[in-house]
């Protein structure tokens, strides 16, 4: 396979601490699709996608990803750290504690050998996108480049955040004709180790032009569930029956009026209104390479505002969905993108949605839901998603 090829002969980029920004980190570099339907932009820091351009009902382009016109930002952290654009590794989401065994086991309480990865959220409680420096922070090496695609690679090296085993990771990004966006990314370890990597894009399908929420913004999940957490957004290993509850979106509905109606419940961590929850799809995961672009969609999300619709496919078995509830801070509001309204206006809270196509999270600490995301030897790790727009009046 191309694309596996391309992950082995990665090269190491730097290992246990953030990455310095070489010049070429921070640059920008654009794709088109071949027939010119639509174009986004991406840098090497991250492997991250920063502007992404697609037309809506009148014809009209729109940039509907969120992030940071200065990409001095990306890694500064002088405006924050709300990981704009990248892929998340070695292990997205959150792991319970910063601990796991391998093999497996119900929080950590053996048998196995024992991890530690550095904590980093909910006054150190756990660890949240691969620790410290998580592959967020990392200077991807550039591979492959087209007119419209390009091939990202990383290694991280064993002992790095405290993970067991060398992976070596990429991600393969491709503008298709007809507004198909498909993205695949590729890892393999020569140790066992968890993997569990994403894409955390921000969206707004309307680049703020029409409103500064979600109520224009309709979704439609295929998901009858969603794992129970705790206070803290950790996973006890049991699941919520989304049936009658704001989460249910298996019947198109509004997000932004699903919003106020989480309040009191928690669904989002201890006192938190809003969404970000994992959703279970309606069908099983594959780690398998599949031809999923023709697969009936198991998410959809579109603006009534805009006409612009995402229907996404993904060989993943869940989605992490975040309605951007804790976004703004008064004391460091982030600048929108000239694209989108700014720099003068800043992004809100509940005005965004973050997006995860992943497995089910912090399934290294919870076995009873069926997930194994241990890789090694013999074992490789494959994610893929295809993301078709459209736009309707």
């Amino acid at each position: 396979m191309f694309f596996k090829a391309l992950v082995a002969a990665a090269v190491v980029t730097g290992a246990f601490a953030q990455d310095p920004s070489p010049p070429d980190a921070l640059e920008g570099l654009t794709i088109y699709a071949p027939d010119n339907s639509f174009q986004a932009s991406f840098m090497r820091r991250g492997a991250t996608l920063t502007n992404f351009w697609v037309p809506d009902k009148s014809g009209n382009y729109r940039d509907i990803i969120l992030g940071f016109d200065d990409h001095t930002h990306y890694v500064s952290d002088d405006l924050g750290h709300p990981y704009f654009g990248p892929v998340v590794g070695r292990y997205a989401n959150r792991i319970r504690n910063g601990t796991f065994t391998i093999p497996t086991s119900k929080w950590a309480t053996g048998p196995g050998d024992v991890y530690h990865v550095p904590l980093n959220e909910n006054n150190l409680t756990d660890t949240l996108h691969g620790g410290l420096t998580g592959y967020d922070r990392r200077n991807w090496t550039l591979t492959a480049a087209t007119n419209n695609s390009l091939t990202f690679n990383l290694t991280d090296v064993s002992g790095n955040q405290g993970f067991p085993g060398t992976v070596n990771a990429g991600i393969h990004y491709e503008l298709a004709s007809n507004l198909t966006f498909k993205i695949n990314m590729y890892a393999t370890s020569d140790e066992d180790t968890p993997i569990l990597m994403s894409c955390h894009h921000y969206w707004n399908l309307e680049a703020y032009q029409e409103s500064q929420n979600l109520t224009g913004h309709m979704a439609m999940i295929k998901s009858p569930k969603v794992t129970l957490d705790n206070g803290y957004e950790i996973p006890m290993g049991t699941y919520i029956d989304v049936a009658g509850t704001p989460l249910d979106f298996n019947t198109a509905k509004s997000i932004g009026e699903a919003i106020p109606q989480t309040a009191g419940k928690d669904y989002c961590g201890t006192n938190c209104t809003g969404i970000d929850n994992c959703f279970i799809y309606d069908k099983p995961a594959s780690n398998s390479s599949t031809s999923s672009s023709d697969d009936e969609s198991l998410f959809s999300i579109w603006s009534v505002n805009s006409g612009i619709k995402m229907d996404v496919t993904t060989n993943q078995a869940a989605l992490q969905m975040y309605t951007c509830n804790g976004l703004y801070n008064a004391s460091t509001p982030i600048p929108r993108k000239a694209s989108q309204g700014g720099p003068s206006e800043h992004y809100p809270n509940y005005s965004c949605v973050v997006l995860e196509q992943e497995n089910i999270i912090d399934a290294i600490n919870n076995p009873e839901y069926g997930a194994d995301e241990i890789y090694g030897p013999g074992r490789d790790y494959v994610w893929e998603a295809v993301y078709k727009f459209s736009a309707s009046g």
